[in-house]
């Protein structure tokens, strides 16, 4: 069975022992979390959300993402910004799915 869940502005779909990387959620690593925007569970779509389904999680590290460059430039103008990104990371493992 999956699910297609919502965190941080994303969509995902799950299975049961997946491993995935979100945006930073609250929790230290061996926590776990429960996430209740499931949009859909097997065959059952919700609208927006499927009534009382969650998929529990386990936090296996706080991570962050590689390194995005920000280069803007105005040409003609002797204007330049560099600037660099890193994304706060959760790692979670999918462990169990229940449709509600």
């Amino acid at each position: 069975m999956f699910a297609v869940i919502q965190t941080g502005g994303k969509q995902y779909k799950v299975a049961k022992d997946d491993v995935i990387r979100v945006e930073r959620l609250a929790g230290d690593a061996g926590s776990e979390i429960v996430l209740d925007q499931v949009l859909m569970v097997g065959e059952k779509i919700g609208a927006p959300v499927v009534d009382g389904a969650k998929v529990t999680a386990t936090v296996v590290a706080q991570a962050r993402g590689e390194k995005i460059i920000v280069f803007k430039k105005r040409r003609r103008q002797n204007s330049r910004r560099k600037n660099g990104h890193r994304q706060d990371l959760t790692i979670l493992r999918i462990t169990d799915i229940s449709a509600g």
